[in-house]
């Protein structure tokens, strides 16, 4: 997920080139920055990349309740897709301000942890055919706000082996958008940063910093994105996709542009 360590429901996307939108859609002639690059490491988020950000959703909807907040699953659901279209700042403080303003974030955090578990069902279908496919073409590695029991639902699903370098906040002891994860994670790959993508669902926590660290950076329209990104919102990226299905020819634009 793609957050303070994790903040993290599904996006739709304005360009054209990847989208297909009819004119008058709101970013239809809107296309991305192109610039040629070699791309040795790819870094992926975890939650709204590889498995469905929902869960994290939830977590948080129990844990409000548990600790005593009242309001209603269309109450939650709005205050969550507000803070998916904003892109500024922590999920998990927006909903605890709107919800339950003298809450104790830690005890908050605790509480949710014990929800906040990818089940197999969560895994996107469209990871492990992606993973496949990059293999051997670039190294893959992981930047997320994630526990550090993530990796054994990796594992079970069969993502683990994809992946060499593992900046997982909760290991590392710090978290996005904090830049010093994404340089602690290049420095583990021993990658220069013209040479790596970060391909991110939030705009706030992904894409900017890696942005200030020197990465490349492709924004997944799902998970924590808005359903409408605004033109502003997409000219901050290096590109765009819908899917992981989408993501291999993405980077073999970056290349050969």
């Amino acid at each position: 997920m793609g957050t303070s360590a994790g903040d993290h429901a599904i996006g739709g996307m304005a360009w054209k080139h990847v989208t297909g939108l009819e004119p008058g859609h709101a970013g239809d002639e809107i296309e991305p920055e192109t610039h040629a690059m070699t791309i040795e490491m790819v870094f992926l988020d975890i939650g709204g990349v590889l498995y469905d950000d929902t869960v994290y959703a939830r977590a948080w909807h129990r844990a409000l309740r548990d600790a005593g907040a009242r309001f209603t699953d269309a109450e939650f659901d709005e205050e969550y897709t507000q803070a998916r279209t904003a892109q500024s700042g922590s999920f998990r403080r927006r909903l605890i301000a709107r919800f339950l303003p003298d809450g104790d974030l830690r005890e908050l955090e605790a509480l949710a942890a014990r929800y906040w578990h990818y089940p197999p069902s969560a895994l996107y279908d469209d990871a492990l055919p992606c993973l496949g496919e990059l293999q051997g073409r670039y190294r893959l590695g992981v930047i997320a706000n994630q526990p550090g029991e993530v990796r054994a639902a990796m594992q079970r699903d069969g993502l683990e082996p994809f992946f060499e370098v593992w900046g997982v906040s909760d290991d590392l002891g710090v978290g996005k958008p904090d830049p010093a994860l994404f340089e602690l994670a290049m420095k583990a790959a021993d990658v220069a940063p013209e040479a790596g993508v970060m391909v991110g669902d939030r705009l706030d926590y992904d894409i900017r910093p890696a942005k200030q660290v020197g990465l490349t950076a492709i924004w997944m329209l799902r998970g924590e994105a808005p359903d409408d990104p605004t033109p502003e919102q997409l000219a901050e990226t290096d590109g765009a996709v819908r899917s992981l299905a989408e993501l291999p020819a993405e980077l073999e634009r970056l290349s050969s542009t």
